[in-house]
């Protein structure tokens, strides 16, 4: 993952759309990488361009892991660390914005039954903020696709994670799915066999854009609003509509002279949003930042005006669940 660029994100600015229209991000990581620290100093400086962030959701990314101990019991050191940051968030020094309201962290699931214990050391690690689990499944045959993680061929179907993943049901916990458009169908099959367990489906299921789908990109759309529209009659099922930021979808963002304007990016990004929500409907469907993996493509004040844009023809009511509503209720906010 390339690390954002400060100077070239100055290259094109703009004033937050809509200030006073409340948020709630759902979909964001903390870490320290080398040459990329992301704690809660940087959300914040992020989020102070003008848009009104209400609640912020944790997702997992892989960071502070435990160091000592079992290596299953390792994620839950993630989900200890964020829980700091969002005690220090809860004490109003930092602002208004209730940050990490949410927890999602990472649990194997291919560990079957015995996984019960890990899932509840996180809950114990935050009470009252963990909230579920996401377990990548990402796979594709291309070498020139590498999945988050690296999961086997065909995760979601094996009999051992199924068996774990029970047991989200069985804790009331939901599970974020991470994906591409070519698996779909695996995960319908997932939300038909556990209709009790809801889902979140992040980042649009991963639309593919490079590989063998370099300037394939109508192809890839075709394929992947298939899929959509039979997600989407999986009722256990919500959808992140963001994720557009990240190389996977083949468009260079990055790589252009200066950054995309919001005006570029909701026109290259409405058919598949407006896709999700004719699918799913606003109730299912959920804007999201991904930051700070998205920074590599642009701002964050210029990624929410991209879905003000988007949206800017939908009434009141749709679009408080789209921006704040369906975030707080599927992650019980």
């Amino acid at each position: 993952m390339t690390t954002p660029r400060p100077d070239w994100l100055a290259l094109t600015t703009e004033k937050a759309i809509d200030p006073d229209l409340t948020i709630c991000d759902p979909h964001h990581h903390f870490w320290d990488r080398p040459g990329n620290r992301y704690f809660l100093e940087e959300l914040l400086e992020d989020i102070s361009g003008g848009h009104n962030i209400t609640e912020t959701v944790f997702i997992e990314c892989s960071a502070m892991y435990r160091k000592d101990g079992p290596e299953s019991m390792s994620p839950v050191g993630e989900t200890e660390f964020v829980n700091g940051l969002a005690a220090q968030s809860a004490s109003g020094e930092y602002g208004n914005t209730k940050v990490a309201s949410g927890i999602v962290g990472y649990a194997d699931l291919s560990l079957g039954s015995k996984v019960e214990e890990v899932l509840e050391a996180h809950i114990a690690a935050s009470p009252g903020r963990f909230r579920g689990i996401r377990n990548s499944s990402c796979w594709h045959p291309s070498p020139e696709i590498t999945g988050y993680k690296n999961p086997p061929e065909g995760l979601l179907n094996s009999q051992k994670f199924r068996e774990g993943y029970a047991i989200l049901g069985k804790l009331n916990l939901s599970f974020d799915a991470w994906l591409y458009h070519t698996q779909i169908y695996e995960l319908v099959d997932l939300a038909n066999t556990f209709p009790e367990i809801p889902i979140i489906m992040d980042h649009i299921a991963g639309p593919i854009g490079i590989g063998p789908y370099t300037n394939k990109q109508n192809q890839a759309f075709e394929e992947w609003s298939k899929g959509i529209s039979e997600l989407a009659n999986c009722e256990n099922v919500c959808i992140k509509l963001g994720g557009f930021g990240m190389p996977l979808d083949g468009r260079d963002w990055h790589n252009k002279k200066a950054p995309p304007t919001s005006t570029e990016l909701a026109k290259a990004m409405a058919p598949y949003y407006e896709h999700c929500i004719e699918s799913f409907g606003v109730d299912r469907c959920m804007f999201e930042s991904n930051f700070p993996v998205d920074k590599l493509t642009t701002s964050y004040t210029i990624l929410w005006n991209t879905f003000k844009r988007v949206s800017q023809s939908y009434t009141t009511s749709e679009k408080s669940a789209l921006f704040r509503d369906t975030a707080r209720s599927t992650y019980r906010i």
